[in-house]
Order: C-alpha cells, then structure tokens, then sequence
C-alpha cells in the first residue's frame, strides 16, 4: 500500500517536470533501479529471487494424505525419545512453568543423508500440535546484500502470524541444510552477505522471548555439524544436538516393515533376513528397496512381491541399474574368475558369508559379490582387518592364478586393502606396535603396508591355489548363469572337506 502511495506521487512528479519542460532521464533510471531493488528484497520478481514462499505443512496451502507421526519412523528409538522428551517443553507447558524450565529454543538434529532428519521433524510438529514451517539453508543466501537477513526476519514473522491466524500457541521452524546459513563466519571473504544473514538468525534465536503467546522452537537438520558457528551452537540457541545414525539391524527391520505394510508381499520373503542383508542402508534406501521391488513385480506382472525381486532391487539400490554394456568373452571370463575369487576368500574367511556373486554390469562395477553381514559388527579385530584384506586382494590373486595376469579391475580392491593396512597401523596392531600414523614418515608407512598386504597375499595364494578347480568350476557356471548363488560355493567347498 505505501510502495503504491510512494510510486503513484513519484509518477506524478515527473509527469509534472516532463510538462515543464526538464530532462527526466536520470530520475525515470533512479526509479526503475529503486523499483528492482525493492521488489527483489520481497522476493516478488520473476527469475531473480524468484518468489517462493515458506512450505507450511498441514493445512497452509500444501496437502498432505495424514500427518507425520513418530510411528512412522523406524529404527531410530534412541533419537525419537531424546527427541519427544525436548518436545515436552512446548505440549506441557504449564508443568515446565511449575518446575522453573527453560523451554528448549533449538535443537539440531544431525546424522548421514536419509536417515529420517525431516520426518522427525515433522512428526515432532505434529505432536505438539505447532504450525510447521519447513525451508532450506539455501533459500536464505544471494549475491545481493541484505536479501538473506530480511529472509530470515520474514521467516519468524510468518510462522507466528500463522500460528496466531490458527489458533495454536507454537511453532516448530525447520530449516534443512543448515550448514549452508549457519556455516562459521568469516570463511567466505570475498561478500559478507553469509555473515549478515547468519548474524539475523543468531539475533532471532537469542531474542526469542518463552512468554510470546507464540512459542517457536527452530529445528535444524545437517549432515556437517562441523560447519556450523559456534555462536549458533552454544545453549540458548540450539540447545540439543540429536544424533541419527544409520538403523542397526533391529531398526532395518522396523523400517521395512513399515514400508512393506500393505503392499502384496509373497510369502516367501524373510523381513529378517532382507535386513540382514541390507547393512549399511539408511531409511531411504530401504524405502527405495521395498519400491524398487514393487517396480520389478509389476515389470513381470507379478501379483505379489517376492524374495527375488528384492535380492534384484538391493543390487539396484547399491550399484544402480543394469547396462547394456556387454563384455566380451575374454573379458567375461576373467571377470567371473575374478568375482569367484572375492567369495570363495569370503567363505573361507566365514563360512555363510555371501549372498551372491554376478557378472552382470551395473554402474560402474562389470561384477560384484555381495555379502550378507551375520551381525552388524562396528569394531573390528586384527584377525578381522586381515581377513578383510583377503577379501579385497582375492580377486587379483585368483586372476593371476588361473590366467597369469592380473588386470586394471583390481585397481579399487588394491586401494582397499592398503586403506584396510593403514588402519591395523593407526589401531596399533601393527609390528609398529602404538603409534600416531600422522607423525610416522611416509617411508615407514608405505613399507609397513607393504610387508602387510604381502603377508596376507602369501596366505591367500596359497588357499586359493589348493582350491583352484573349485574356483574354475565355480567361474564356469557364474559364466553360463551370470549369477551364482552363495550356497552354490559352500556346497563345492563341503563337497572338498568331505572328500
């Protein structure tokens, strides 16, 4: 209304100097340039700075099927307890006030990418019953300066007029990507417009008063909490750093059975065991193996979703899908031996160990041997290192076995088992006994790596030497199936002992 006021007197000046006869150039330039600036800093012109207003979840404009709630996070018990009891604050407001609490003002919620960040929040939104308001880190940061810090401002201005307009007492401000607006000042010197911006959130966090009739809680997600300011750390800002790891085997479970729930599952498919054999997936790899799955039935016309097409669809989620890409015979021999070599150091190394073994070209892999974990292990033995590096070298030491060279395909298997070395020596399990690897000579460590992998590749030789028509007859049927099923190995390797 003012801008219209300002513009409309404005016109009429220099429609009345025009009629007089004066240049009017220069003031037409002035006003156009002010006009830019002014509809930039409101983020209401197209292409720069474009408009795009605060995603208000749950009836502001952006539908939802039903609201988050914690039961739809899985795998994840430990960060939702830590998570609901801060939430406590805001829902039993008038017990926090009987016993002289603070309420929490942010928490910051960090862990590897899709492990359920922006669930949690939004489950948390909706257990308060707030008005939720989600954004990105990136929204906040452009060339022009000023654009950001006003952002920032406009944000908690929109959740607590939202808040007020329906009826509620709080708000919970999501800001994904974190990082990107809080990162440590001074690191970029050549505009100071991040600074600017982060100083207007530090301002509005520090400023947030807990006898507003709208009490807002500011939630942040990031994968880096390294980056971040320490100012924007300290307690009265984000008061609590909840921890999201990738699920263990229990929450894989959990996940997939909520993922699974209501889609035709075959009866044939062990929950458990595809969890077993997912280690290391996060929540949204999972959710996409239990959609890829879904896609592969429906390619064949399936009715029902079976252990085959997961065992398909945790290839594809981990390598991607297959290529068109199709070696020659030579090279597909070698490749077979190769692989056949990885599972075979696998099974000797722990017997059930792996899942499969194929041939055919995903990503960038021509082949792949696929593990199934027993446990998730996160500590790892001498023993354990060693046999890991058996592992990693057995798929050159098969190829130099059976067709006296080796290949450019035992590049990454190399660097593995040198990277698997370097950590016996930073675990002081090496002859080096307890040692910092950082203070050690280059020389030491390249000599000690190399008396290691040499070692085990002693060791390795020889048991895939004694076991060479086993790997050659193994190799043959991974070429004419392309792939080879784990306890086809094991029942060629039982077939040996009992003889």
């Amino acid at each position: 209304m003012i801008f219209s006021i300002i513009a409309g007197s404005y016109i009429a000046i220099l429609a009345f100097l025009g009629f007089k006869g004066y240049d009017i150039t220069t003031l037409i330039l002035l006003a156009a340039v002010a006009g830019v600036m002014y509809l930039i800093l409101n983020k209401e012109l197209p292409g720069i700075g474009a408009k795009k207003r605060f995603e208000l979840v749950n009836g502001s404009g952006v539908k939802v099927s039903r609201p988050v709630s914690f039961d739809d996070i899985g795998g994840q018990e430990a960060a939702k307890r830590e998570f609901q009891e801060a939430l406590e604050f805001i829902k039993n407001e008038e017990q926090v006030k009987k016993l002289g609490i603070r309420p929490l003002k942010g928490i910051l919620l960090t862990g590897p990418p899709g492990t359920g960040k922006t669930l949690l929040a939004k489950a948390g939104a909706h257990y308060t019953g707030s008005t939720f308001i989600s954004t990105s880190g990136s929204e906040f940061v452009e060339m022009y300066a000023g654009v950001g810090a006003q952002r920032v401002r406009k944000l908690f201005q929109e959740a607590r007029e939202t808040a007020r307009q329906r009826n509620q007492k709080s708000a919970v401000i999501f800001i994904d990507e974190v990082e990107v607006l809080g990162a440590k000042r001074g690191q970029n010197t050549n505009h100071h417009e991040y600074d600017q911006t982060l100083n207007q959130l530090l301002v509005e966090m520090d400023g947030l008063n807990v006898q507003d009739d709208v009490r807002i809680l500011v939630l942040g997600a990031t994968n880096r909490p390294d980056l971040l300011d320490e100012a924007l750390m300290r307690p009265g800002r984000f008061d609590r750093v909840v921890r999201m790891d990738l699920p263990d085997k229990q929450g894989r479970v959990q996940i997939l059975q909520i993922h699974t729930a209501g889609k035709p599952i075959d009866k044939t498919v062990d929950i458990e065991k595809l969890a077993k054999e997912t280690f290391g997936f996060s929540g949204a790899h999972l959710e996409s193996l239990v959609n890829e799955a879904a896609i592969l039935a429906l390619r064949e016309g399936a009715s029902t979703i079976g252990l085959q097409h997961f065992r398909e669809a945790i290839d594809k989620v981990m390598l991607g899908e297959k290529l068109d890409r199709r070696p020659n015979a030579t090279e597909l021999r070698r490749i077979a031996i190769h692989e056949v070599g990885h599972a075979l150091a696998s099974e000797l190394a722990r017997s059930g160990s792996v899942s499969s073994v194929t041939i055919t070209s995903r990503g960038k892999a021509l082949g792949y041997m696929r593990q199934s974990p027993q446990d998730d292990q996160y500590l790892w033995t001498q023993e354990d290192l060693q046999k890991q590096i058996r592992i990693a070298l057995a798929g050159a030491e098969a190829e130099e076995i059976c067709l006296g060279t080796r290949s450019t395909g035992c590049q990454n298997d190399l660097q593995q088992a040198v990277k698997l070395a370097k950590q016996i020596i930073a675990s002081g399990m090496s002859e080096l006994n307890t040692v910092s690897i950082e203070d050690l000579p280059e020389s030491v460590v390249f000599r000690t790596v190399q008396k290691i992998i040499e070692s085990e590749a002693k060791v390795l030789h020889a048991l895939l030497t004694e076991r060479k028509e086993i790997l050659l007859a193994c190799a043959e049927h991974l070429l004419d199936q392309e792939k080879l099923d784990g306890e086809f190995i094991r029942e060629r390797l039982a077939a040996e002992e009992a003889a």
